[in-house]
This record gives structure tokens, sequence and C-alpha cells, in this order.
């Protein structure tokens, strides 16, 4: 089912692929979330994710979300947090429709990478997910901000959010996944190419250790001659290494499913 409405504005679009054989109590809702720095990408751009993955977990149902971008006032930071918190919890209240279980895992792309961290931290609400994935997203975005690997990085910083730090350093704080981890935080696998222009290896390191800190299980995976993104044999091993990942770390546990 493709470009399924979860809000009213055109942006605010999923697409469901959902296994046969399936059951609200056993098949897992695998959630992904898209990049593109908050001011641009598509769902579409990962579309040819979703049959590899099948091909892996083939017991899953794929959920792939699209947002709003950052390119106007009403539109910056945080809304595209907003707008995937919303996003999920249409899943979650669709599951019986869909006939799938409420047990999630979120996949996210570089500023998609950042909304799953951050939803898999921060949220109980409306599930707190079984595990998250993310390739190169950013985890801390004052650091981001003050130490860019170019100048670019700063200044689409400011412009999603619509400030500096220095004029509003709470909206950098408050969208930093980093700051959201305790020791109840889901399993996390953090994929990156230490070549990355955008996304300094810097960043995942940052979260390692504030999770191994705090016991969270985790994985690191850092590609040596990939950057921000990468394809062919590189992204078939980062597919086997999640399934992998998913089989030896995360125990579904019957996580309460809170109310809105």
């Amino acid at each position: 089912m493709m470009n399924v409405p979860y809000g009213s504005d055109p942006a605010q679009t999923l697409d469901i692929y959902l296994p046969p054989n399936r059951s609200i109590h056993s098949t897992k809702i695998f959630v992904i979330i898209h990049g593109g720095g908050f001011n641009s990408g598509s769902k579409d751009e990962l579309t040819t994710y979703i049959k590899p993955m099948q091909q892996r977990i083939s017991d899953h149902a794929f959920f792939n979300i699209s947002y709003r971008q950052a390119t106007t006032p009403d539109t910056v930071f945080p809304t595209q947090e907003n707008d995937v918190k919303k996003a999920l919890q249409f899943i979650i209240d669709h599951s019986a429709q869909y006939c799938v279980s409420k047990k999630m895992i979120l996949l996210g792309v570089s500023a998609g990478g950042l909304l799953a961290l951050l939803h898999g931290y921060k949220y109980e609400k409306p599930v707190i997910p079984d595990a998250i994935i993310s390739f190169f997203g950013p985890t801390d975005l004052l650091e981001l901000y003050k130490h860019p690997l170019n100048p670019l990085v700063a200044l689409t910083l400011q412009q999603v959010t619509g400030k500096r730090p220095d004029q509003d350093s709470f909206i950098y704080i408050d969208s930093s996944p980093v700051n959201f981890v305790t020791a109840q935080s889901p399993p996390t696998l953090l994929l990156q190419g230490e070549l990355d222009p955008i996304v300094s290896i810097d960043q995942p390191i940052i979260l390692l250790n504030k999770l191994n800190r705090a016991g969270v299980k985790n994985e690191f995976v850092l590609y040596p001659n990939e950057g921000h993104g990468w394809h062919g044999e590189t992204l078939s091993d980062s597919f086997n290494k999640i399934e992998m990942f998913l089989k030896e770390n995360v125990e579904y546990r019957n996580h309460p499913i809170k109310q809105k």
C-alpha cells in the first residue's frame, strides 16, 4: 500500500509492506525513516532497502515514512520530529487493521537516523522500540554545529532549526539523541563511514560512550572506505549485520503500549 496518509499534509504519507501469514501477536513492525538534512529527501530513496530486508527478516511488516521538510518558517525543526511521532502513532493505532503486533524496530538514514534515535530514547509513547538502527545519523547537534566537517553543516542546522545555538541552545539540546540515553534505552546498532564528509566519526562515538556507561546493548560498524552513504557489497554487508544484530541482541519484550 503506497502513499497512505497519516496526516492532512501531502508530505505526511507512508508506504506499507505486509508479509503473508502475519499475526497481531508475532509480526513485528520495521519502520524506515529517510534522510536529507531535514530539508530534503523522500521515502522513495529508501524503497531499495525493502526487498533486501524482506529477504533477511521475512516475518516483519515494513513501514517507509515521509515527513514535512524544514523549508519554511512553519516547518522548521521539530516539525520533522513531530511528524515521525505522528506516523508511529498512526501505525500503532492501525496495527490491528494491518494484522501486525505493536513490537517496533526503528531504522533511519542520516537525518532519519537522528529521528530514529531520538524517538527511541526520548519517547515512551506510542511505544518503546525493541531496537534502533542508524546509518550515519547525527547524535549531538551542538557538537555537530560547533565542530562541522564543512561550513554547510552548521549553516544547514541554523536554517532547519531557525536559530543558532547562541540564540536558542534548547532546540539543539532537545533534538540530540545523546541527551536522552538511559539504562532502559533500546539496543542500538550504529553504522558509519570513516570518510563521511558530513557526519564525523565523533558523532557515533559520543553516543557509544553514553550507551556503554548506561549499560545499553549496542554495536558499532565502521566502514573505513565509505563516506555519507554506500551501495553494493558494503550495503549488503550492512543488511547482514542488521539481521545478525536483531537475532543476537533483541528480545521482543511485551512493552506496555502507552495511550495518547
